[in-house]
C-alpha cells in the first residue's frame, strides 16, 4: 500500500510550533541536602544540579580539601554553605578549590591549620578548569598561616572570568605570599572583570621581607593588558605586612570606596595603565609608616581621595610621584606619563613626596601629567612636601596648601585654611570652594564589612593578660610552671634560686617576674634557657640569669627563637646577665633562621661577661631583604666585657619592601665591648632602615658600624660619648639629627 504523507499548511506548522517553544517544560527539582561526611558531600556534589544547595553540617571538619565543581545557571547557582553560619570549622590540612560557572560558596571558617596546598581558597580546580560568573561571600580565614614564615601560599585566589570575593574577613596571616591575589594569563583570557568588595581585611603582621601584599592583581609579566578588576567597599585594617598592601601590576583596574585604617604602607600602581583611584579614605592616626598612594607608570587617575593623620614618609608618603627607569623592562619602574591627581585632600600628613626614587637607574621625571585642585593642610604649621629632581613634566593648577609655607613648586595657593568634621566624619575646609575632595565623602563602615557572625576583634592572648601565678624557689619550679601557664600568665618568683634541667618552650605570651627590688636567680644546665617557638612572646623582669651552670659547648643562648617563630616579643625589664663566658659565642638573645620578632626591648638591663652578642639577629644571611627583628628598642641599660658586639642586626639585599629593621638606643653604657672578631664592632648594624642613637656611652669599646645596603636608611647619632673608642664608622654620607 502507498504511504500517506501528511501535509500541514505552513500557517498552521507555525501556530504549532509556536504553542510548542511557548509551553513551559517543567521546572527542574531544587534540592537542599545536608552531609555529615566528606564521603557524603562528594555524593552530593557529583549529583548537584542548577539550583540546589549543599549544607555543611556544624562542627569542626578536619583535613577536608573540599573540591566544589558543577554548572549551574544565572537565575539558578549552585551553592556551598554551611549549616550555621560560623559553626562549620575548617580545620587541620584543608582548603577549597572550585570550578565550573554559577557557583556560590559561603559562611565558611578556615581556622587551626593551613592549607596543604599553595592557596587557602581557589577559583580553579586545575590549570585549564576554573570558575567563572561564580561568587565567595561570607568566608573567614582567620590565622590559616603555614608554619614557617618563609613558605609562601595564597589564601585567596582568583582565577577565570567574572568572579565575586565579597564580605570576607581575613585576619592575621604571618607566612609569605598575598591575602588576595588575581591570577592572570594569556591561556585562561587577561581580562578577568573580577569584583572585590566588602570584606574585613584584618591586621595582618609585618612579614619582614617582600611578598606580603594584601592584593595583588597581576604581575608583571603580564603588566601591560587589562584586568578590568574592580577593588571596592573595602576596609585594610593594620595590614602592615609590607610597603604595598595593594600592588596593582595591570591595567584598567577600578579602586574605589576602600578604606585604609591605621595601615602600614601605602596603595602601589606598581604597574599597568588606566586605572582609577578615587572616593578612597586613609586614615593613620599617626600610627609609623602609614601611606597613602604611590603613583607609577601611564594614564592613571587619582582623584577626589581623602588621607589623613599619615606618618610614613618615602615610599610610603601619603601621596608619592615617583621616577621611572627610561625604557623600563616590565619588572622595574615605567615613567609617570599621562596621569592626573585631583581633588585630593591630604590633612597631616608626614610627607606628600615628588620624585621618589630618584637615583642613576631611576631618571625618568613624570611627563605630560597633571596635579590640581588639590587640598593639603598641616595644622601643625609643617611643610609635608619633599621636592626630588625635575617636575616640570607636571602642570600645577589651583591646589591650596595650608599653611603659607614655601615651596619650589608652581599652581599651589599657600594661604590659611580652617577645616572642621563634615557629615562624613572627615575634615573638609571652611571655604577653598572646588578644591580637595568632594564635601560629602562618607566611608564604608567596618560594620557594614567581613561578616556580623565573627568578631573583628584577635582571640590571641597578649603578655599579662591572664592570672598572677606564684612560683616558689627550687629545682625545676620554673620548669613545671612553665609547662603548666596558660596563654598570658604572670609567673611571680620570690626570693631564692631557681634551677631549671630543661629548656622551657614558650609556645604562648608568659611572663616571668621576679620580687622588686631582685632576689630571684635563674640557673640552668642546658644550653638554652628559653625557647620561643610559634604563637610565643616573653617577658621578664626583675630576675638574675647566670650562666655558670650551662654547657661550655658553642652556641650557648639564654633565650632562642625557634624556626617558625614570626611576630613575637621579648620585654627584658631590670634583668641582670651573668657568668656567660664558658665558651665563645653564648649569646642572651639569638634568632632562629627564618624568625621575626615584631618587638624586642631591654629596658634597665645589665649584662656582665659575655662571650657572644646581648642580641644576636643575624640569622638570615641571605640576600633576600629578610632579617630578624623589625623594631629593637634599649633604654637606660649596661653592657659590660662583651666580646661580641652587643646588637648584630642584619638585613641583606636591595629588596625595598620593608620599613625595618629599626633600631633606637639611649641612655646606654658600653665598656669593654665588641673586641672579638676580624671587624670589631660594639654594635653591627647592617641594612638597617632607620637607627636612632642618642645620649650613649663607650668606654673601650670597638666602633659602632652602620652599613647602608638600599634605599635612604636613617642615621641619627647624638649625644653620644666616646671614651678611648673609636668613631662612628658608616658609608651614610649624611648622619641626622632629631627635632
Amino acid at each position: 500500500m502507498p504511504s500517506r504523507v501528511l501535509r500541514v499548511a505552513p500557517t498552521l506548522l507555525s501556530a504549532l510550533l509556536s504553542l510548542l517553544l511557548l509551553t513551559p517544560f517543567p521546572a527542574e527539582a531544587q534540592s537542599r541536602r545536608t552531609v555529615r561526611t566528606q564521603a557524603e558531600y562528594g555524593q552530593a556534589v557529583r549529583a548537584a544540579r542548577p539550583g540546589d544547595t549543599i549544607v555543611l553540617a556544624d562542627g569542626v571538619w578536619t583535613d577536608f580539601q573540599i573540591l566544589f565543581t558543577g554548572r549551574g545557571r544565572p537565575d539558578a547557582p549552585i551553592t556551598l554553605t554551611a549549616e550555621t553560619p560560623g559553626r562549620v570549622v575548617l580545620s587541620g590540612q584543608s582548603n577549597l578549590r572550585m570550578a565550573g560557572a554559577h557557583l556560590v560558596v559561603s559562611n565558611l571558617v578556615f581556622r587551626d591549620g593551613w592549607s596543604p596546598t599553595g592557596e587557602v581558597v581557589s577559583f580553579r580546580r586545575t590549570r585549564t578548569d576554573r570558575a567563572t560568573d561564580s561568587r565567595v561571600t561570607g568566608v573567614v580565614i582567620d590565622g590559616f598561616s603555614k608554619p614557617r614564615r618563609d613558605e609562601s601560599d595564597n589564601w585567596v585566589a582568583m582565577y577565570g572570568q567574572r568572579n565575586r570575593f565579597d564580605h570576607g574577613h581575613l585576619v592575621g596571616k604571618t607566612n609569605a605570599g598575598t591575602t588576595l591575589v588575581v591570577v592572570r594569563d594569556a591561556e585562561q583570557g587577561l581580562e578577568n572583570r573580577h569584583l572585590i568588595d566588602h570584606n574585613w581585611f584584618g591586621p595582618r603582621p609585618i612579614l619582614g621581607s617582600n611578598g606580603g601584599e594584601t592584593i595583588r592583581v597581576g604581575t608583571s609579566h603580564d603588566s601591560e593588558s587589562d584586568s578590568f578588576t574592580t577593588v571596592t567597599g573595602n576596609w585594610f585594617e593594620r595590614t602592615d605586612g609590607e610597603v604595598e598592601i595593594i600592588s596593582n601590576k595591570s591595567g584598567g583596574n577600578v579602586y574605589r570606596g576602600n578604606v585604609f585604617f591605621e595601615a602600614q604602607g601605602a596603595l602601589v600602581l606598581r604597574h599597568g595603565d588606566g586605572n582609577l583611584i578615587e572616593d578612597n579614605v586613609f586614615i593613620g592616626n599617626g600610627v609609623a609608616n602609614t601611606g597613602g598612594i604611590r603613583v607609577i607608570n601611564r594614564r592613571n587617575v587619582v582623584r577626589n581621595n581623602y588621607m589623613e593623620g599619615l606618618s610614613g614618609t618615602g615610599f610610603a608618603s601619603a601621596l608619592t610621584i615617583m621616577y621611572g627607569v627610561p625604557n623600563s623592562p616590565l619588572n622595574r619602574y615605567v615613567q609617570v606619563t599621562d596621569t592626573t591627581i585631583e581633588n585630593n585632600t591630604i590633612v597631616d600628613a608626614a610627607q606628600v613626596f615628588f620624585g621618589a626614587g630618584m637615583d642613576d637607574e631611576r631618571s625618568a621625571a613624570p611627563v605630560s601629567s597633571r596635579f590640581a585642585r588639590n587640598l593639603i593642610v598641616n595644622r601643625d604649621g609643617d611643610d609635608p612636601l619633599r621636592v626630588l629632581g625635575d617636575m616640570s613634566g607636571i602642570a600645577f593648577d589651583g591646589n591650596v596648601q595650608a599653611p603659607a609655607v614655601g615651596h619650589p613648586l608652581p599652581g599651589f595657593e599657600a594661604r590659611e585654611v580652617a577645616v572642621a568634621r563634615g557629615r562624613g566624619r572627615l575634615f573638609v575646609p571652611e571655604g577653598a570652594e572646588g578644591v580637595g575632595a568632594r564635601r560629602d565623602l562618607a566611608f564604608v563602615s567596618r560594620d557594614a564589612v567581613g561578616v556580623d557572625w565573627y568578631p573583628k576583634t584577635s582571640a590571641r592572648a597578649e603578655l599579662d593578660s591572664g592570672r598572677a601565678v606564684a612560683v616558689p624557689p627550687g629545682e625545676d619550679t620554673l620548669t613545671a610552671a612553665v609547662a603548666r601557664a596558660a596563654p598570658g600568665d604572670r609567673l611571680t618568683l620570690s626570693a631564692g634560686d631557681y634551677v631549671v634541667n630543661q629548656v622551657l618552650g614558650v609556645g604562648a605570651p608568659i611572663t616571668v617576674q621576679g620580687p622588686a627590688g631582685g632576689g630571684a636567680r635563674i640557673l640552668f644546665s642546658r644550653p638554652t634557657l628559653f625557647e620561643i617557638g610559634r604563637g610565643g612572646s616573653l617577658r621578664l623582669a626583675d630576675l638574675s640569669i647566670s650562666g655558670a651552670s650551662a654547657p661550655d659547648e658553642a652556641g650557648n643562648a639564654v633565650i632562642r627563637a625557634r624556626e617558625g617563630a614570626a611576630g613575637h616579643r621579648l620585654l627584658v625589664e631590670r634583668v641582670t646577665f651573668s657568668d656567660m663566658t664558658v665558651n665563645r659565642a653564648f649569646d642572651v638573645f639569638a634568632a632562629g633562621p627564618r624568625t621575626l620578632a615584631d618587638l624586642i626591648r631591654l629596658d634597665g638591663v645589665t649584662v656582665q661577661g659575655l662571650s657572644g652578642s646581648v642580641l644576636d639577629l643575624h640569622a638570615d644571611i641571605q640576600d633576600l631583604g629578610t632579617y630578624n627583628a623589625e623594631r629593637v628598642e634599649v633604654v637606660g641599660s649596661t653592657f659590660r666585657d662583651v666580646a661580641g658586639p652587643a646588637f648584630d642586626l642584619h638585613r641583606g639585599g636591595t629588596d625595598e619592601s620593608t620599613f625595618g629593621p629599626r633600631l633606637i638606643l639611649t641612655n646606654t653604657t658600653f665598656e669593654r665591648v665588641g673586641g672579638a672578631g676580624e671587624e670589631p664592632a660594639s654594635i653591627r648594624l647592617y641594612g638597617v632602615q632607620r637607627a636612632e642613637l642618642l645620649d650613649n656611652r663607650f668606654v673601650d669599646a670597638a666602633p659602632v658600624r652602620f652599613f647602608r645596603r638600599v634605599g635612604e636608611p636613617v642615621l641619627v647619632w647624638r649625644g653620644n660619648q666616646l671614651t678611648r673608642t673609636p668613631e662612628l664608622v658608616t658609608n651614610v654620607v649624611a648622619v641626622e639629627t632629631v627635632k
